[in-house]
């Protein structure tokens, strides 16, 4: 079981490496990877195909214009989440080329490193139980600490 984050560049490797550290805090491995759906498409579908065989889901991280992502989606019967880089550049509108895909092209979009790591571990969860457990006691302590917080609140 592990994790495919393909990059579209090297600028993509900050955001990819908080992804990378939430999905190594449950165990899961994570493979980086860099290459272009614009510039490199060949490579890209090597990629895909050398991990097509295993327990797998894809994260891809590429800005501007995100046709990594469907691109993705469109060559592997994986999981695909998206989790385009926030640019303010463009006020945020160049999500709209990962939220816009043709049809039967369908990456999941996660705006969010943490998040996307979520999607990826309860993906995975669905063959190996020992993840479902890892994120029930997750969300359990993220619980615990809002129910913290509203204590320290009503009390004073």
């Amino acid at each position: 079981m592990k994790t495919i984050i393909i990059m579209g560049s090297k600028s993509d490797l900050e955001w990819s490496k908080k992804i990378q550290e939430k999905l190594e805090n449950f165990g899961i491995e994570v493979v980086l990877r860099i290459s272009s759906a614009h510039k490199t498409p060949l490579k890209v579908l090597e990629i895909i195909k050398q991990y097509e065989n295993e327990d797998v889901v894809f994260i891809t991280v590429a800005g501007r214009s995100n046709a990594l992502s469907g691109f993705v989606d469109a060559n592997t019967s994986k999981p695909v989440i998206a989790c385009p880089p926030y640019n303010e550049k463009f006020s945020g509108f160049d999500i709209f080329s990962s939220l816009r895909m043709p049809g039967g092209v369908a990456p999941l979009v996660i705006l969010e490193p943490e998040q996307a790591a979520i999607a990826a571990v309860k993906i995975l969860s669905l063959k190996y139980p020992e993840l479902e457990e890892k994120i029930k006691n997750y969300q359990k302590k993220i619980k615990d600490e809002i129910e913290n917080q509203d204590n320290e609140i009503k009390n004073g």
